[in-house]
């Protein structure tokens, strides 16, 4: 099933979707728990295509849809949309003519049954693990994001550049540790979520629309994010983690104790 891959390959590419590789099932479900196997969501499907982007041609690409998209940019989740619209009206189709049927998985989807997106990645070579606590790529470095997948029920075995690859153990340099203001960057620990979290909302300035860790990556520096959608990035994952120490790290006030 070489053709299916480079077909999607190449409907994916213009739009900055230009990270795609796939995986056997039953090398991705070895690894990861029951409730993430692929199974839960097709069980027909015999492959899984991963859609990820790496640097910034995604946002480029973005940019120039709502640029013909009036009122684009006040939707909520601007982004997000943009990737449903490319791989449901672009990509899928391709697959269809190529005679397949998929499932699609975002990893922004709501739903009992999901992907574990990182473990995927990592058995297709889409990206290994970082002690940043977001998954890194040869090439591409920390500027990588998972779009989307496909359950396929063609066998497809392509993975991609990253099969393997573990780079922070060998890393002489480690300027991530040095540059993060929380000292949440550690080896081997890696990520300390409470730490940099509490540093984030408590000094929200420092940390608002970057992350001077992932900045600091030895790898792919000039594929970084431009400034306009680290800042987007980093507003939504500061969003998303409030909830989370409000109610489990922020010191209890005196109405909290009584």
């Amino acid at each position: 099933m070489t053709s299916l891959i480079e077909k999607i390959r190449a409907a994916a590419d213009p739009f900055g979707l230009n990270l795609v590789a796939a995986v056997p099932v039953d090398r991705y479900d070895a690894v990861v728990n029951p409730p993430y196997r692929a199974g839960a969501l097709d069980a027909r499907a015999r492959s899984i295509v991963v859609i990820a982007n790496g640097g910034g041609a995604l946002w480029a690409a973005l940019k120039t849809h709502a640029e013909g998209s009036p009122g684009w940019w006040n939707r909520e989740h601007p982004l997000d949309d943009f990737t449903r619209s490319v791989i449901e009206t672009r990509i899928v189709p391709s697959v269809r003519e190529a005679g397949a049927r998929c499932t699609i998985v975002f990893p922004f989807m709501n739903g009992s049954a999901t992907l574990n997106f990182v473990e995927l990645g990592k058995a297709a070579g889409i990206a290994g693990p970082s002690i940043l606590g977001v998954i890194v790529h040869p090439r591409f470095g920390p500027w990588i994001a998972f779009r989307g997948a496909l359950l396929i029920d063609q066998p497809i075995d392509a993975p991609g550049e990253a099969r393997g690859f573990d780079p922070c153990p060998a890393c002489a340099a480690k300027s991530c540790i040095k540059a993060c203001p929380a000292g949440a960057i550690a080896h081997p620990l890696g990520w300390d979520i409470p730490r940099c979290l509490t540093y984030r909302i408590e000094s929200e300035p420092d940390c608002a629309s970057r992350c001077h860790a992932r900045i600091a990556c030895v790898l792919g520096p000039e594929h970084r994010y431009p400034d306009d959608e680290l800042a987007h990035h980093q507003g939504r994952a500061l969003a998303a983690m409030r909830p989370w120490y409000e109610k489990n790290i922020k010191p209890a006030g005196p109405r909290d104790l009584k």
